[in-house]
């Protein structure tokens, strides 16, 4: 089957888990904060894992400045999330104070449609390069795209707008990630290029984005979901290389 489909597929799954993670939060009003926590931790050592022992290698056999393409992927993300939306953060939104005006939750949705659309540039990517790749950095973005769902369904909520509201924002969000798919597609000859923004926007969200919200929990248990994370990525990187991809 052509990458552009096998792409499609998986970009257009990832994007479903948004569109859950958005009904999530608004079929209950409170859900277990800790077991979202351990979920986000795990994800978070598997993106690293991916970034760092996937996407960037091949990213540097591709193009000679993916180093710096990379810290561009990286200081992007920041400047959108973290500079427009500076209340940002995964998870339930409960500093309900910081984002009641409206303009704070667009931007907080704003920061998240531009890193999910490098979601579907990841994904088509790593197809691009080869179905192994592709697998892995698929259940990167797998991993944390529910909670990216929750996390803007509950800043819409916080900020009193309504539940249509909240679950239309994060199937925006899923919309964005296969627009990422299609582009990526679209500009096949930029493989390394877009490979190494996407491994610097991959960074950023785990390091800069899960892993604080992992540390807000004192306990090592939460810290060692991490390393499984990062283990998780191990084993399914060797189950892939078994089965021949």
């Amino acid at each position: 089957m052509d990458s552009f489909y096998i792409s499609l597929a998986f970009g257009g799954a990832a994007a479903g888990a948004n569109v859950v993670g958005g009904l999530l939060v608004t079929i209950k009003q409170r859900w277990d904060e800790l077991l979202l926590k351990y979920f986000i931790a795990l994800g978070a050592g598997f993106m690293l894992g991916a970034a760092f022992l996937g996407m960037m290698p091949e990213s540097m056999r591709l193009t000679a400045i993916a180093p710096i393409l990379i810290l561009v992927g990286y200081l992007m993300i920041h400047f959108f999330e973290h500079t427009l939306a500076r209340h940002f953060h995964f998870g339930e939104e409960t500093h309900v104070e910081m984002v009641l005006a409206p303009s704070a939750s667009i931007f907080a949705l704003t920061g998240l449609l531009i890193h999910t659309f490098f979601d579907g540039v990841s994904i088509a990517s790593g197809f691009h390069v080869g179905t192994g790749l592709g697998v892995l950095i698929f259940v990167a973005v797998a991993l944390h795209k529910i909670p990216e769902g929750f996390t803007v369904g509950s800043i819409m909520l916080a900020s009193g707008r309504s539940r249509q509201t909240a679950i239309a924002s994060s199937t925006a969000l899923g919309f964005s990630t296969i627009f990422g798919v299609l582009c990526a597609s679209y500009l096949k000859g930029l493989l390394g290029y877009r490979l190494a923004l996407s491994a610097g926007v991959m960074i950023y969200v785990a390091a800069s984005d899960l892993i604080p919200e992992v540390n807000r929990e004192r306990g090592v248990l939460m810290a060692l979901m991490v390393f499984v994370g990062v283990l998780l990525f191990y084993l399914t990187e060797r189950l892939l290389s078994g089965l021949g991809f």
